[in-house]
């Protein structure tokens, strides 16, 4: 059986340009459609957060206005949500990882990521361990991406440096009024770092695949990004 680091950020609020603190969390979509779809297929599924912190839905990510109004869809968000709680409530403490023990290490987005993910020496200890190992999958989505930005390596320079990738645009951040308030934008900062980018039409489902990294553009890909995983870790067994 494969096994699979999921990381979540475990931040509440977001720190603004301006200083204000925005609500945040992870993003439903984004843990609900890859959690069940690897579980389903048999992967073992173990939940991290930094500092074993109990992490929170962003409840913007469970209002219709951004599931195409789809009160199915957002309903069984709920569901899953609340059949998942026990584990939730209960990740395993980040600190204590030995990414050894694990095949791949998935980190979902919602903006959480870009406030502790981001600068956090954990999961920059867990991508430097698996990234350089071929036998390893590294993936993420959406705003997941920004812990990449927490990991150099050991010469000191962007562990993802010249890598192939994708992650919530710029555009899409400013499609929905938050780029000129945040501190700083993803596609930004992961282009500036020296990650080769690439993005599809926004909104649309859209995966990159280089060699062990997978990267999903937005809560639209998380379907895609865990097929993808399924594929990868299927090639390296």
């Amino acid at each position: 059986m494969s096994s699979i680091l999921m990381v979540l950020s475990a931040a509440r609020t977001w720190s603004q340009r301006d200083g204000s603190q925005r609500p945040t969390g992870f993003w439903a979509e984004e843990f609900v459609v890859p959690h069940r779809l690897l579980t389903e297929a048999g992967v073992d599924v173990t939940i991290a957060t930094p500092g074993g912190r109990t992490p929170v839905v962003d409840q913007v990510s469970l209002e219709l206005s951004v599931n195409g109004g789809d009160e199915a869809k957002v309903a069984d968000f709920r569901a899953y949500l609340e059949q998942s709680a026990g584990l939730l409530e209960s990740p395993v403490r980040l600190e204590d990882v030995d990414p050894a023990d694990y095949d791949g290490v998935l980190t979902p987005g919602g903006h959480g990521p870009m406030q502790d993910l981001a600068v956090n020496p954990d999961i920059a200890r867990v991508l430097a361990a698996l990234l350089p190992d071929p036998t390893k999958v590294v993936a993420s989505l959406c705003h997941g991406q920004a812990s990449f930005l927490a990991a150099g390596d050991p010469d000191g320079a962007w562990l993802f440096k010249g890598r192939r990738m994708t992650s919530f645009t710029d555009d899409e951040e400013r499609q929905v009024g938050l780029a000129d308030n945040a501190p700083w934008l993803l596609e930004e900062r992961l282009r500036g770092a020296g990650a080769e980018f690439e993005s599809g039409p926004a909104w649309g489902s859209y995966v990159v695949v280089d060699g062990n990294l997978v990267t999903g553009q937005n809560p639209e890909s998380g379907r895609a990004t865990a097929e993808a995983i399924l594929k990868e870790l299927a090639a390296r067994r």
